[in-house]
């Protein structure tokens, strides 16, 4: 079994992986939209792709790709978020003069490095990929912010643990998948829908959620590009009568302009 990855092995796509499947071969994509296509194109079974985190919020462009290659969420994986300070082995803090990472994670940990003013902070694309750099190279005097894991992989030494600003940091991963599996075993669901711009459109379709004792954990809007001022709602729900979601949805499609289930899977709790 295949499953693609953002990222390589270290990173926190990598562990949310280890987490989640028993056994797997690994695919490692350099961007979201090559991990997508490995999963349309067959190259994998499976796709894991951060969502949303706990402090930055959304990752809307990824909503994007999963609505526009038509993947469907089968599963989703919530990963507490820890970041570290690492380097090659026989250094102390004040002969790094550079940490590489990913920009997220230098934007998280910054209040950390604020009491080494002697550090500069670079942007990389990745947290693993700088680790590895450092391994590959031979790079001493230059630290990366990765995952324990990451530090396993490359042979890093750790200079400091969970030195993020926020210490419950947590990111939501879904699972994806090319083609539906026929199952009657989830509480969760991932739609999109486009409304009729008109007042209380909107308010409508939640209310009528509400009652059908649906319970509404996530709404995003992304514009629809090919007309301007209407918007395309994104909203994840949960449920304990499968019966009332069908009348839900059914209600919902005859009330949209355009519906679509992204995802009917198990909700996994924070």
């Amino acid at each position: 079994m295949k499953v693609s990855i953002q990222g390589i092995r270290g990173s926190f796509h990598h562990m949310v992986a280890n987490h989640y499947f028993d056994s797997f071969e690994l695919n490692e994509c350099s961007t979201f939209e090559s991990l997508v296509k490995s999963v349309v194109e067959k190259e994998s079974e499976y796709g894991i792709m951060a969502i949303e985190n706990s402090i930055a919020g959304s990752i809307i462009p990824n909503y994007a790709l999963i609505d526009e290659y038509n993947l469907l969420i089968t599963g989703e994986h919530n990963l507490s978020i820890d970041h570290n300070f690492m380097c090659l082995p026989n250094q102390n803090i004040n002969e790094i003069k550079e940490v590489h990472s990913h920009p997220m994670a230098l934007l998280q940990c910054s209040k950390f490095f604020s009491n080494y003013p002697h550090i500069k902070l670079i942007e990389s694309e990745d947290t693993a990929l700088f680790a590895k750099n450092i391994r590959d190279n031979n790079i001493r005097g230059v630290g990366a912010i990765a995952s324990l894991e990451a530090s396993k992989i490359y042979t890093l030494q750790i200079l400091e643990t969970s030195i993020q600003t926020i210490k419950n940091n947590k990111t939501r991963f879904v699972i994806l998948e090319k083609n539906k599996k026929n199952t009657l075993d989830f509480d969760k669901a991932a739609l999109k829908f486009i409304l009729d711009h008109k007042r209380g459109s909107l308010a409508t379709v939640l209310n009528m959620m509400s009652d059908c004792n649906l319970n509404l954990t996530k709404i995003q809007s992304l514009p629809v590009i090919q007309t301007p001022g209407k918007y395309a709602f994104f909203v994840d729900i949960t449920f304990k009568s499968i019966e009332n979601y069908k009348k839900a949805i059914k209600i919902i499609e005859l009330m949209a302009q355009e519906f679509k289930i992204l995802g009917e899977y198990k909700f996994q709790k924070s």
